[in-house]
């Protein structure tokens, strides 16, 4: 995610250079063994520090977790942005941002998958940097569909509350990490359709 998500803040001295150390140990290790399967003693050993001092700047597992989980949803989130923000029309924004969502999750999944787990964990257990993320695309839903409104290309009636909890749930298989590794097959034909459909029903 960006420097606004609810990231866990370092708990002892703020010597980045540490915090880096463990953040990139932890990353190689859950990168190889998962994250469910590595404990913070196996992080201490790797970088060669003791647990109680790796705890100086974590309180868990899954701060550390939270931290790396949130790289990559920026990574995610950096991708979307690209995609968007120079679509000529509200309608074309939507497209791209239920395709781009989808691809970029997709592609974490298939190049990084023992790291994608911890996008699938974080979602299972509502971590706050996944919170963070589904926060972030609900408001571009929202300022989608008020562009939309704004320029004539949607309808006015639903309530805005109402549109974008909709379009969001029927995007979120395929946002949701946890979700996403169960419509992996389905998804280029999703992002074709749906958001098709999901058009049709916005028009005027």
């Amino acid at each position: 995610m960006n420097e606004n998500m609810n990231t866990p803040a370092p708990r002892g001295p703020l010597d980045h250079d540490v915090r880096d150390q463990v953040i990139n140990a932890a990353t190689k290790h859950f990168g190889h063994y998962g994250y469910e399967k590595t404990t913070v003693s196996d992080l201490a050993k790797a970088i060669g520090f003791s647990k109680a001092y790796i705890y100086k700047f974590f309180d868990s597992k899954q701060a550390i977790g939270e931290v790396i989980c949130s790289n990559r949803l920026a990574m995610i989130m950096e991708v979307v942005d690209a995609a968007i923000v120079d679509a000529p029309t509200a309608s074309e924004r939507f497209r791209r941002l239920f395709r781009s969502i989808s691809e970029a999750g997709s592609d974490l999944f298939f190049h990084d998958r023992k790291l994608y787990d911890i996008a699938a964990v974080a979602s299972r257990d509502q971590w706050p940097s996944v919170k963070g993320h589904e926060t972030r695309i609900r408001g571009i839903i929202q300022q989608i569909l008020l562009d939309g409104r704004e320029a004539g290309e949607f309808e006015r009636k639903t309530p805005l509350d109402e549109a974008v909890n909709a379009i969001y749930l029927i995007m979120r298989p395929y946002i949701n990490p946890a979700q996403l590794q169960y419509n992996l097959d389905g998804a280029p034909e999703a992002v074709v359709h749906l958001p098709a459909l999901i058009l049709r029903s916005l028009a005027p």
